[in-house]
């Protein structure tokens, strides 16, 4: 969905229906990074090059995504994830990800999204690295705060049978884990939910209480989409890999057990 596509959405959403639009709620960060309090110097040179400089690479990137990644190869290690994206054309979006949503929020990975299409032009190598998307928009975990319902409905029916690469390049927490204080290590590769069960108990809900989000009623909501999924690749790479029983969602299935 290009930029001027959602703002057309987002637009005749504003205008068709009289809901109001909630205002974004925030979600801070659980940590920071060490290092000294920045200096007058720092501070002065900042103001000087928001004057004299441009932005134009990070101009775009308003398309706001909250989410859950667990890392593919340890799936118990578990984040909310904040995306802002820039969507470059109709199959491909690019996405910076933080811990949370205020000034001081911690970026700790990038994300790009890709279409059913373009991921079907993948070598057979390069498909592992990708995570399906169906299971996080139809249970409802994947939300757009602060845009209207009928917008957000919009936006996610878009991203049907689309897939995503994500590392993260810093543990500034994981659920009921302390974070770092700087970048170490290993960029980790992260995955998606695909089956009721897999991610941590409380999770989903002490999203929703910050957020003001009611990840239950999106999935009411998206049932429809159902009919509009395909089997994706990836989807049963964590099967059993957690340490609770998990079960199927509604219209979520994998492309191998498919028969395609």
């Amino acid at each position: 969905m290009q930029r001027s596509t959602l703002t057309f959405i987002l637009g005749a959403t504003l205008l068709a229906t009289a809901a109001p639009v909630l205002a974004q709620r925030d979600s801070p960060p659980t940590v920071g990074p060490a290092g000294a309090p920045k200096s007058a110097k720092t501070q002065v040179l900042e103001v000087g090059a928001k004057v004299l400089q441009g932005a134009a690479p990070m101009r775009g990137f308003d398309i706001y995504l909250v989410g859950f990644h667990p890392m593919k190869d340890a799936p118990e290690l578990q984040m909310e994830a904040h995306h802002y994206c820039h969507q470059r054309n109709e199959d491909f979006a690019q996405c910076v990800l933080f811990d949370g949503n205020t000034a001081d929020a911690n970026m700790n990975g990038v994300e790009y999204i890709i279409s059913e299409k373009a991921f079907a032009l993948l070598p057979e190598a390069e498909r592992k690295f990708w995570h399906p998307h169906n299971g996080e928009i139809l249970s409802g975990q994947l939300v757009a705060p602060g845009i209207p319902e009928a917008a957000e409905k919009s936006l996610m029916k878009s991203k049907m049978n689309s897939y995503g690469k994500t590392w993260h390049t810093w543990n500034t927490g994981h659920e009921g884990h302390t974070g770092e204080a700087l970048p170490l290590g290993d960029a980790k590769l992260a995955w998606s939910f695909n089956r009721d069960g897999e991610a941590l108990p409380g999770l989903e809900q002490k999203r929703d209480r910050k957020l003001g989000t009611d990840t239950a009623a999106k999935r009411r909501d998206r049932a429809d989409l159902r009919v509009l999924a395909q089997p994706q690749s990836g989807v049963d790479d964590l099967k059993g890999k957690f340490a609770r029983p998990t079960t199927p969602i509604p219209g979520v299935a994998d492309v191998k057990a498919a028969g395609k």
